[in-house]
């Protein structure tokens, strides 16, 4: 009897976890069926945006061949009047010549005389010549030179709305300032809090419990935990880096791997080393494809999505996007600048908080 009771409830425990189980693809196939239906109106309105500059362009290619026809009708109508002049002139030469080749012993004086007809044909060819100047028949330069000028101011402020995701993420540009009492004692702090260089001198600092005393890490003085947060990090000229965010759980002593940034569930980041980057969360490693070196990272950190995206700040192409589903906890901005290398990784790591934006409230 007992074993029945047994079989019963697991068998109830196995249809509540596969009942769980559903309930969870339920929401991924929903998430994935709102993600489709955002991509979709994004393309629609793309498309709309090109239908209007496709059609704009028709109509200003349509003024400035209109223009052309006119023009080129002009100088064809000059042409006629010259091609009819030429051959009429071509007609009184034959003449001439004609009346020239009469063999006469007695020049009749009177036939060379002018002609009515031979001055109207000096006055037509003078009065062609003087009304079929081909420098009379010319484009409106000054239209062409303000049209030239608008589709300049045009580009320029599709330019100066583009890439749309640099517009979204300077919204959410936050200021933020490294915590000394957090470094490792042989990270340097600048006194602004905006920077951190490795040093490769112990400095003597009190051993603090929120300290990092074994893995070369800071943490941001402030900790975020509502709406959305964007940083941007110069990375320029390094050969080895680490950034992410992290919760204040993160492990600060000892030479555990969790104390590293992206090895443990506490932190999400990625890595720049020996030129390949990749992106850690709880130890597991992404690879990422990206074969260049990026000067600038940005983090965008979502609390209503919960997730962390990793992009090239300059072109505002994304790296890595990381989905918790739901922080259980504050965040704090992790930096990671690596040992010198003998040298060749000296750069510090720099905080950009000048950007163009509002700041994000803090907590």
């Amino acid at each position: 009897m007992e074993g029945f009771r047994r079989r019963r409830i697991d068998l109830h425990n196995s249809i509540l976890a596969i009942q769980c189980h559903l309930t969870l693809l339920f929401y991924v196939s929903l998430s994935q069926r709102k993600s489709l239906a955002i991509k979709e109106r994004v393309v629609v309105q793309y498309q709309e945006i090109q239908a209007v500059l496709d059609e704009d362009l028709r109509i200003t290619l349509s003024h400035l061949d209109m223009e052309e026809r006119a023009a080129v009708t002009a100088l064809d109508v000059l042409m006629e009047r010259n091609t009819s002049l030429i051959q009429d002139i071509e007609q009184d030469l034959a003449r001439v010549t004609v009346a020239l080749g009469q063999k006469s012993q007695k020049m009749d004086a009177a036939r060379f005389l002018p002609k009515p007809e031979d001055i109207q044909l000096k006055d037509r060819v003078m009065n062609v010549l003087n009304n079929s100047d081909p420098n009379t028949v010319t484009l409106d330069e000054a239209k062409s030179d303000l049209i030239l000028e608008l589709t300049s101011d045009m580009l320029s402020l599709l330019c100066s709305k583009t890439p749309l995701m640099k517009k979204f993420v300077d919204l959410y540009a936050s200021e933020v300032t490294l915590d000394p009492d957090t470094a490792h004692p042989k990270l340097a702090i600048s006194p602004m809090g905006d920077r951190v260089t490795y040093t490769d001198m112990w400095s003597e600092l009190p051993d603090l419990p929120e300290r990092f005393d074994s893995t070369l890490n800071v943490l941001s003085l402030q900790a975020f935990r509502l709406d959305r947060h964007y940083w941007e990090i110069d990375v320029t000229g390094k050969t080895y880096w680490e950034l992410g965010v992290t919760y204040p759980s993160i492990p600060r002593k000892g030479t555990s791997e969790a104390c590293w940034l992206g090895r443990g569930e506490e932190s999400w980041c990625v890595e720049f080393f020996n030129g390949d980057y990749t992106a850690w969360h709880a130890g597991v490693p992404h690879q990422l494809p990206a074969s260049e070196r990026f000067c600038r990272i940005g983090i965008l950190c979502s609390f209503p999505a919960g997730t962390v995206t990793f992009l090239d700040a300059d072109t505002m192409i994304p790296l890595f996007c990381f989905c918790a589903g739901t922080f259980s906890d504050c965040l704090h901005l992790a930096l990671c600048p690596g040992h010198d290398q003998n040298g060749i990784n000296a750069n510090p790591m720099v905080i950009m908080n000048n950007s163009p934006s509002h700041s994000a409230s803090l907590s």
